[in-house]
Formats: C-alpha cells, structure tokens, sequence
C-alpha cells in the first residue's frame, strides 16, 4: 500500500506527526526526462516523501489572453497561455517512466492533473489527487476525480470559507479522504502574508479532515514549514528544484535538496524534544521522584501510645515516608513506639 495512504490511515488529530512532505517539482523540469529524473533523485536524496509534478497542456488549461500572477521580475512572461506552453511536453508515456523511476528511487510519484485527459492516465500511476487552489471553484473537475475513490489533497489559496465549504461538500458526495492545504496564492509567498494561523481556523472549522500547507515562501532555514508542523499540518507541501539560482517559473521560492536535508534534521530534533503526547512520570525521573519529593516528618518527638495531630508534623524530602497528600488519614493514629524528632514516618510506626 502508499506509504501516504498508510499515513493518512494513522493520522491522530490528537497528537502531532512528523509530517508527510511532498516536494512540489511542478514543471521545474522544463522539458527535461534528465532533469525530471534528477529532480526525483534529489528529492528522494534530501529526504522527501513524495514528488509531484504537474500535468496539463497549455490549450485545455488557460486562454491565449490569460494575464500572469506571478513577480514578473523573476519570471518575466506575461501570459499564462505562453507560460504553460514552455512547458507542457510531458504526458502519458513521459509520467509513466517517471513513476517506475520514482519505484526505484523510494519515493511516491504524484503529479496534479489539470484536465480530464491527464486525470485518467494518471490513476494508475499515484494513490492520491491533488486539486490546485486555483481549481478549488471547478466543481464538475472536482467530481470527476473524487469518482476515482481515491484521497484528496485540496489547496485553499485565495478562498473564502463559503469557496472551501462548497468544495468539501461536492467532495462529501463520494465521501473521499480529505486533506486540507492552508496556501496563500502569491509567488512568491511574503513571510507577513503567510499566516500560518489560518492552519488552526481551518482545523476548527473542519475538524474532519487533515490539516495540511501548501507553501511559497522562500525556503530560508525552513522555518515556516517547521511552524506550519508545529500548528498540526501533518502533509506539506513546497516547490523543489535542484537549482534555486534559476530564473523564472517556480525556481526562485523552491527549496532544494540541502533545505530538505535541514528540515528533516530540524524535524527530527523537534520531534525528539517533543516526546510522548501521554503526560505520565518517566523512569530517568524515578530518582527525583524518590529524593526531591517530600514524607511526613515528626516536628517533634511522639511517644509511645500518643494520638498524632497536626503540631507533630512537617515535611521534609526526600519521599521514603508517608506522602504528605495522606496527612488527613494520618491524623488521629496512635503512635506504636516512641518516634524521635525529625524522623521520617511510616505506615508501620502506627496502629
């Protein structure tokens, strides 16, 4: 079974988990199988879970007069129609070879499809769909893919609530898994413009799917994808290219396979620090609890036969004796031999 499919099954609201991380490739491969491959090699290398392209060919995808969103100083073509048509030479027989080399590498292949054509073809090849934020609204393309059976992985950049809430009921229909991807739609994402708190809005007001992020910002030291975890996104999401130097499309806010490799390293700190998520005393404090801790100790000598009230008492560590929480239970015994001052009292010294 999909490692992912065996993720989301064991998902726990309740606790936090080491996320599941998908590194975006989109179309950072420009054409290239080489450098598709590569990506994948490196993606796999650095650490992530899945890799996921992007599957669509410019003319069922935007119109010839489709105005760019995008910093036009990193990437300076201004319609969308000729953005896509740079690179949109992928299809079947190309994704097919990158999902047996992604077998190979130990990685999950995923690509998300933006037309019927690549939807098909590609429920063969991965155990998820992914639906863009800019098609959370295209509700018959939403259906079509929900009717495969298989989990969801939906997007809600730039949405309203109302836009999520349709979206999740025209899922509900076919009753698919859902995860839920917080995601702000500019690229790239300004780290004030993140608001990783709308991850908590979106688990409170959709308790019953996975909470997730989608992320643009630039990679910087991962920070925000550590945060975004740390608020309970349990699947990430975040463009990767093997070169960030790169001009243009999705290379300049992409992290790459060293920033994988230092997010992985910070996850597994940060999961080490965060330990067990059941409060309960663990055995390396078995001596504290044992010397830091305090007994009932006699403030004064009690003799023989005498009935114990509070002026005999005070505690004192370590927790060898009578817990002080028992003090109620103690008061009124009759003391079964002489008890010196400052000696610790057991159960034993009393009828």
């Amino acid at each position: 079974m999909s490692k992912l499919i065996n993720f989301l099954n064991a998902y726990d609201a309740k606790r936090l988990t080491k996320p599941y991380v998908i590194a975006e490739a989109g179309v950072n491969h420009e054409g290239s199988m080489e450098l598709a491959k590569r990506l994948i090699d490196e993606a796999a290398e650095g650490g992530a879970d899945a890799i996921k392209f992007q599957s669509y060919k410019a003319e069922t995808l935007a119109s010839k007069d489709s105005p760019y969103y995008w910093d036009i100083t990193k990437e300076p073509t201004r319609s969308q129609f000729e953005l896509f048509q740079k690179y949109d030479k992928f299809w079947k027989s190309e994704y097919e070879a990158l999902k047996v080399h992604c077998d190979k590498a130990g990685i999950e292949f995923m690509s998300t499809p933006f037309d019927v054509e690549s939807a098909n073809f590609l429920n063969a090849l991965m155990p998820v769909y992914k639906i863009s934020s800019s098609d959370i609204t295209n509700l018959p393309f939403i259906e079509y893919q929900c009717a495969f059976g298989k989990p969801i992985l939906l997007s809600t950049g730039s949405s309203y609530l109302w836009e999520i809430e349709r979206a999740l009921e025209t899922i509900a229909k076919t009753g698919n898994q859902v995860v839920l991807l917080h995601c702000i739609l500019n690229y790239p994402t300004a780290n004030e413009n993140a608001h990783l708190g709308m991850i908590l809005d979106q688990r409170r007001r959709f308790p019953d799917v996975i909470p997730g992020y989608s992320d643009h910002t630039l990679p910087g030291k991962m920070e925000v994808l550590k945060i975004a975890t740390l608020l309970g996104a349990a699947v990430l999401e975040k463009h990767f290219t093997h070169d960030k130097t790169l001009p243009g499309n999705d290379h300049y806010h992409a992290m790459d396979k060293a920033d994988l490799k230092h997010f992985r390293k910070e996850m597994d700190f940060t999961f080490e620090v965060l330990g067990s998520f059941d409060k309960k005393p663990l055995a390396s404090e078995e001596k504290s609890r044992a010397n830091a801790r305090r007994s009932l100790v006699a403030l004064k000598n009690i003799a023989e036969g005498e009935i114990v009230t509070r002026e005999h008492l005070t505690w004192k560590r370590p927790a060898s004796g009578i817990s002080p929480a028992e003090i109620e239970t103690l008061l009124g015994k009759k003391a079964l031999r002489n008890i010196a001052e400052d000696e610790v009292l057991k159960w034993n010294m009393f009828a």
